[in-house]
């Protein structure tokens, strides 16, 4: 069975991962020099019962989501992405779709960064990846809320970034005319074309912007965060490119020797812990 296949590939690369090579502080004895589960699960944004279960053939069908969020958490090169979707019976994404894929030198590039908050979207805005510390200073999204179009028209937002009335209208119009522009570049994607059509169909504003053709410049330059035990922040926000990808990478830093810097730095201490002791 594919399933059975899957499993044993994805047991197989996930001994074959050493923590350091996935970005992860390692110390203590360990029986294995592998990822543990757990680490595959906290890397991919996936439960540890949820990969006990598709290593054991007891899950089916992992959705192409998955199996890319478990391709980029393996560190997988090219081809070896398209064996996995193989093995679980899926067809890699083709070359009409938006790329999904995070090139080994730029996961080499995150873990050097790992003192600062960044985050990897797609061309599509969807949330890729994000390192502890940004999820620390932002949030953490989760299914559709990964989609930043969609979770700022259709969700909740992101209650910890503080907006003007002249940056929240830019940042609308940014962010549908970035995804017109995605959608003319890919038009087989499928995913994307359901992701416009609920927004149009649920969004009033979107459907007004997206009619326009309004064209908003990415202010992304400065970001002002309420966080909800350090306060408020204003941080720099550089958005890059990779040459040759489609990837969005976004890096939030403060100018050395300002309180931002000074909370950024704390934040840092923080990472993930749960200052409120929720669980």
């Amino acid at each position: 069975m594919a399933t059975t296949e899957f499993g044993h590939t994805l047991r197989r690369w996930r001994d074959r991962v050493s923590p350091e090579s996935a970005g992860l502080a390692t110390g203590g004895h360990r029986r294995a020099s592998g990822l543990r589960r757990e680490e595959l699960a906290m890397l991919a944004g996936i439960s540890v019962d949820y990969i006990t279960r598709l290593e054991q053939g007891r899950s089916a069908n992992p959705s192409e989501q998955v199996v890319e969020a478990l391709g980029r958490a393996l560190r997988l090169s090219g081809p070896e992405r398209e064996q996995l979707f193989h093995t679980a019976g899926l067809v890699p994404p083709g070359r009409g779709t938006v790329p999904a894929y995070i090139p080994a030198s730029v996961q080499r590039l995150l873990d050097r960064l790992a003192g600062t908050p960044v985050a990897v979207s797609d061309a599509a805005w969807t949330l890729l990846l994000a390192n502890p510390l940004h999820n620390a200073l932002m949030g953490e999204f989760h299914g559709k809320e990964r989609n930043a179009v969609w979770r700022h028209f259709l969700g909740q937002g992101n209650p910890r970034v503080v907006h003007s009335a002249r940056s929240l209208a830019t940042l609308e119009a940014t962010q549908v005319g970035a995804l017109r522009t995605t959608a003319a570049r890919f038009p087989a994607d499928q995913r994307l074309k359901r992701l416009i059509a609920e927004l149009r169909a649920n969004s009033e504003r979107f459907a007004e912007l997206w009619e326009s053709r309004e064209v908003g410049e990415h202010d992304g330059s400065r970001k002002t965060v309420d966080h909800p035990e350090l306060g408020l922040m204003t941080l720099d926000c550089d958005l890059l490119s990779v040459e040759g990808s489609e990837l969005r990478i976004m890096v939030f830093t403060a100018e050395p020797g300002t309180e931002d810097a000074e909370k950024l730095a704390l934040l840092s201490v923080i990472g993930t812990q749960k200052l409120t002791g929720t669980p």
